[in-house]
């Protein structure tokens, strides 16, 4: 097949690639589950909190309690990020300014009263870690996608750690693997191949969410993040779900792609470019297929739909 037709190989219309109402209501669920999931440390926090603060017969007598010091601050409004310039008679002062404007005047009830605003404080912080949540769940589903692939046509694997930045080799149980990896080797053929999510260009000067190399992990150097032509492919991966943001997703992946294909072009390379997205509505629809009727785009695939993602993965393990 020609190298512009890849994408029938799981579309035949624009409309293949809208999200259907199943799908959207399903990755509301999941957005709610990894809330929930991800609310709990707060939970156990909050709890531990309100036993130990229980130990004071009135509010003042809080400051005298040394290992929740650093929740009183939480329970103030005191960010962690502000926390870091904060002298110690700053910290104090917003204690003390907790405990006599808003304790105080809650009688008998203080211990509640500075659990409620403990968890007011976390809750603005989670809703802070909740606003990319979509684009790591949807990671970790392409990542999930990608192992199945590999490992049916019994390719061995190696994968980036996240937080040690490490390549070992994937464990045949690798549960849960997505959560911390950052990064995926495989070979096609006899050639390497390595994945690596959100990566900066340094001749694009933007960050990319998928870039495939062609090269070992150990042949990664700054070296051939300014080699063009050691890049095979490059993606854009949006996971937001939601049906209104759909537009602005699109508008987004859309200039980074045209960026990413100027600049290559401008160094006389031409690498693969695809587009993965959750939430895609008619209009958005039509332009993405437009594209890759016209070899603007050359692959595409909606990321809550099974066949299309197994698919287009099969298509990146094979480039």
């Amino acid at each position: 097949m020609a190298k512009r037709r890849q994408h029938l190989q799981h579309l035949a219309s624009a409309a293949d690639l809208v999200t259907t109402y199943e799908s959207v209501r399903a990755g509301f669920v999941a957005l709610a589950l990894e809330k929930n999931r991800r609310a709990t440390p707060f939970l156990a926090q909050a709890r531990a909190l309100k036993v130990a603060a229980a130990k004071a017969k009135k509010p003042s007598e809080l400051l005298k309690i040394e290992d929740i010091q650093a929740a009183l601050l939480t329970a103030a409004g005191v960010s962690d990020k502000a926390l870091k310039h904060l002298l110690p008679e700053d910290k104090t002062e917003a204690i003390v300014g907790l405990i006599e404007n808003f304790l105080e005047p809650a009688g008998a009830s203080f211990v509640e009263e500075l659990v409620y605003r403990f968890l007011l404080t976390r809750g603005d912080t989670l809703g802070g870690s909740m606003r990319n949540v979509g684009g790591v769940l949807a990671q970790r589903k392409l990542t999930r996608a990608l192992l199945a692939a590999l490992t049916l046509g019994g390719s061995r694997c190696k994968w980036l750690h996240s937080a040690t930045n490490s390549w070992v080799e994937v464990p045949s149980e690798n549960a849960d693997i997505e959560l911390a990896l950052r990064g995926l080797h495989w070979k096609s053929g006899k050639r390497h191949r390595t994945l690596i999510y959100n990566s900066t260009i340094p001749f694009v000067k933007n960050n990319v969410d998928l870039c495939l190399f062609d090269g070992a992990p150990a042949n990664l150097s700054v070296v051939a993040y300014n080699d063009p032509k050691s890049y095979v492919a490059l993606g854009e991966l949006k996971g937001g779900i939601d049906p209104a943001g759909a537009d602005e997703h699109w508008k987004t992946a859309h200039t980074a792609l045209l960026r990413i294909r100027e600049s290559f072009s401008g160094h006389g390379f031409s690498p693969h470019t695809f587009f993965i997205g959750a939430a895609i509505e008619k209009k958005m629809a039509a332009e993405v297929w437009g594209q890759l009727e016209s070899g603007v785009l050359e692959n595409a695939a909606n990321l809550t739909d099974e066949k299309q993602l197994a698919s287009i993965v099969r298509w990146l393990c094979r480039l």
